[in-house]
């Protein structure tokens, strides 16, 4: 089953450009199983996005992206915004209490630098806590370029944690970019991350998939 865990759309993303139906559109013109809408620090509510799934006729789960002092991290089981979410530590208990799933998104920002080598940035971002709080880790992200992602990927084997993809799509031609393949069928939000913290999936690349 293939899932964009990683969207954002407008006017929750204040950086989007891409609405809804544009994104749910062109995620069913790609073939995608179901997507996900994680916008910035923003909590949709659980029953507007089963509205937005029955009338479309696609799977539609609620996520959030939360910005936290360490960088990014997609969220799935939280519902809403609390004070203090920009802490780590805080932000995992909370997601702990509810059994909800962490993926570190895009971890090469704010790791990665122009002029240095993979090998010893990898080092480096490995002395990063946030690695121990997380499921999994974002290696195919659509925006990042091909040493970005390989700079996540190249992370993920050193400290042996499982890895998504996500289109990151915040515009239309963004959309359905990379996604995460699940082994197993999922219809709702639990079932989602009860897969995600199972481990059950890996990234894929749907540009290479539909050139091929």
């Amino acid at each position: 089953m293939i899932i964009d865990i990683h969207n954002h759309t407008m006017p929750r993303s204040y950086d989007s450009l891409l609405t809804p139906e544009d994104l749910i559109r062109q995620a069913k013109q790609a073939g995608l199983d179901a997507i996900c809408l994680t916008e910035h620090d923003f909590f949709w509510e659980p029953a507007v996005v089963e509205e937005l799934s029955t009338e479309h006729g696609l799977l539609i789960l609620p996520g959030v992206e939360i910005n936290i002092e360490e960088g990014h991290v997609l969220v799935f089981g939280l519902e809403r915004w609390v004070y203090g979410m920009h802490q780590s530590a805080f932000l995992k208990q909370m997601v702990d209490e509810v059994g909800g799933a962490m993926i570190l998104a895009h971890p090469y920002r704010r790791q990665l630098y122009p002029d240095e080598d993979l090998d010893s940035a990898v080092e480096r971002a490995c002395q990063n806590h946030i690695f121990d709080l997380v499921d999994a880790i974002e290696v195919l992200n659509g925006k990042a370029t091909a040493k970005e992602n390989s700079f996540s990927l190249s992370l993920s084997g050193k400290l042996g944690l499982k890895t998504t993809g996500g289109s990151d799509a915040h515009f239309p031609r963004e959309v359905a970019s990379c996604a995460t393949l699940f082994e197993r069928s999922i219809s709702c939000l639990q079932e989602l991350i009860t897969e995600l913290k199972a481990g059950r999936f890996r990234p894929i690349d749907l540009r290479k998939e539909s050139s091929s």
